[in-house]
């Protein structure tokens, strides 16, 4: 081991997963939506491109020592494009380094490609998995949890969100809800892109449904024009909505901030990006007042820096929840715990239960609340069984 180091970086490896699912992320295909031969399909209602299968990137580094600490990023389209970054660029120049340096580490990362442009996208997701490795391998290495080494762990528990309703009809959706609410979960979001029968109809179905008591989130999908998502967003406060994410595309800094400044509820912002320097005009913008990031994206360097600067801005953070095996759903978990301002935490329950199973240690999600792990590093590492499904697809 060198001098003055933890445990020394010995190796970097890359493992793309592909978890088959019956019903695709978000819910039944609708008329118009196909499975290409690659495996994806498009929403039409927001456009958006989703695997059909549960598909991500996981990393592995190994110390010296031969401790292994585990990371994870998102990997739901394209990952090919992130595994080669980390394997042809990020691993060979992380030999020898000390995982201990994990945020010195994530700053020399991002300048290694500042200056062609790479401060977004799959670059940003490789550092991501990256960073998330390094704090696991010293958690590890040090004989702490993650939350130790950001400070300290305020929450051991979480409330959680019900985020997405998979059902083809509003009745079923609603039906839905309620079974989630019989478990003791207190929030529930709906997804706009789903929402054929129309979105105010929806969120009318689902408070009468549940009652005065329930919060009821709406994700947009980045579908609409700032006046159009005001209008909407105003009929929907009638309903009693606790947030409205979305509403906009995500590089309209100026009809986020008009929607934010015209509506009378909580705006949620966030999952799309990956870094202080991307959160921070918004933030002077006053572009949201509650937080959303994808740690999938950011990593845990710049997930803390961008929940420690909400709560300079008196802002909630909520954070996003992406498709995972669980490695970074548990890095989310232990840096959200750190933080103060922490109502709720993204559940995407159609995701995290199914997988939770490609896991050891004790995370959980029940009764409305997240169990934060309590081992060392994330408290959490993939189980032998998940590696059947790793997957290298050819052209």
């Amino acid at each position: 081991m060198m001098a003055n180091t933890v445990d020394a970086i010995a190796k970097v490896e890359t493992f793309i997963i592909s978890i088959p699912r019956e019903t695709p992320y978000l819910g039944p295909l609708k008329a118009g939506e196909t499975i290409n031969a690659r495996g994806y399909l498009v929403r039409k209602g927001n456009r958006t491109i989703y695997p059909s299968t549960d598909m991500t990137l996981l990393v592995r580094i190994t110390g010296e020592s031969g401790k292994v600490g585990w990371g994870e990023c998102y990997g739901i389209v394209a990952p090919e494009a992130t595994k080669a970054i980390i394997d042809d660029v990020l691993g060979p120049v992380l030999i020898g380094r000390d995982p201990a340096d994990a945020v010195v580490i994530h700053e020399d990362l991002y300048d290694l490609m500042r200056v062609r442009g790479f401060f977004g996208g799959f670059y940003l997701d490789a550092l991501g998995g990256i960073d998330i490795a390094l704090y696991d391998l010293t958690g590890k290495v040090l004989g702490v949890p993650v939350s130790t080494l950001l400070g300290g762990r305020r929450h051991d528990t979480l409330p959680a969100y019900v985020s997405g309703l998979p059902r083809a009809t509003i009745q079923e959706r609603c039906d839905l809800a309620l079974e989630w609410i019989g478990k003791g979960y207190k929030g529930i979001k709906f997804a706009a892109a789903m929402s054929d029968e129309g979105i105010v109809a929806e969120m009318a179905a689902l408070r009468e449904a549940v009652g005065p008591a329930i919060d009821i989130m709406v994700d947009l999908h980045w579908k609409f024009e700032a006046a159009e998502a005001i209008r909407l967003i105003r009929r929907l406060e009638a309903h009693n909505l606790y947030f409205a994410e979305a509403p906009v595309q995500p590089e309209n800094l100026e009809g986020q901030a008009r929607v934010a400044s015209g509506i009378g509820v909580p705006l949620a912002l966030g999952e799309e990006l990956r870094t202080v320097f991307e959160f921070r005009p918004r933030f002077e913008a006053r572009a949201m007042s509650i937080v959303q990031p994808e740690i999938g994206h950011t990593g845990i360097t710049e997930f803390v820096q961008i929940g420690r600067m909400a709560q300079a801005f008196h802002m909630n953070v909520i954070p996003h929840a992406s498709i995972s095996i669980g490695i970074f759903m548990a890095a989310s978990l232990q840096a959200a715990s750190s933080l103060q301002n922490v109502p709720y935490h993204e559940y995407q329950h159609s995701v995290f239960d199914r997988n939770l199973a490609y896991t050891t240690g004790d995370m959980a999600c029940s009764g409305g609340a997240y169990t934060v792990p309590t081992g060392a590093g994330l408290g959490v590492e993939p189980s032998e069984d998940i590696f059947r499904y790793v997957i290298r697809r050819q052209d």
